[in-house]
């Protein structure tokens, strides 16, 4: 039996909430370290367009899926970077995915600085989880660990 892929479809309130925060975002108002990621379709080769928290952690930044393999981690995966914008700022990017290893300190991480937006989908999970917990969740949260491009 295949592994199932961890998705949580959005709902009406989150896709409300998701364009108010692209639209502010556009216009140069980052909510909360908010950026609109662009990524081309992996296959229309049309810029596809979302609002994304970054998270920056121990001078490093971020990318965490809180819905997991969503369209738009699907479509990263498929190129080779991207770009993050806010207003007229575009910053083309790559990045690195990290593996499931890797994970729970960012995770935790981006906890500590988002529950009280994405903790629902964390099924109880928190920032104050073990290693162990983590670790064992790691598989259904994509972080992409993301630099400028050149």
């Amino acid at each position: 039996m295949a592994e199932q892929i961890r998705y949580i479809k959005p709902k009406t309130a989150t896709n409300t909430f998701n364009v108010v925060v692209a639209w502010l975002t556009r216009r140069g108002l980052s909510v909360w370290g908010s950026r609109v990621l662009a990524v081309r379709g992996r296959k229309s080769g049309e810029w596809r367009t979302t609002p994304v928290n970054m998270l920056t952690y121990e001078g490093e930044r971020y990318l965490v899926a809180p819905r997991g393999h969503t369209q738009w981690v699907r479509n990263l995966r498929a190129t080779d970077g991207g770009e993050l914008r806010v207003g007229k700022k575009v910053e083309a990017f790559h990045y690195v995915e990290l593996a499931d290893a890797e994970k729970p300190e960012v995770l935790r991480a981006y906890l500590k600085r988002r529950k009280f937006e994405v903790g629902v989908f964390f099924d109880g999970v928190d920032a104050k989880a073990s290693d162990e917990t983590l670790l064992g969740i790691a598989p259904g949260y994509p972080v992409f660990r993301i630099s400028t491009a050149a």
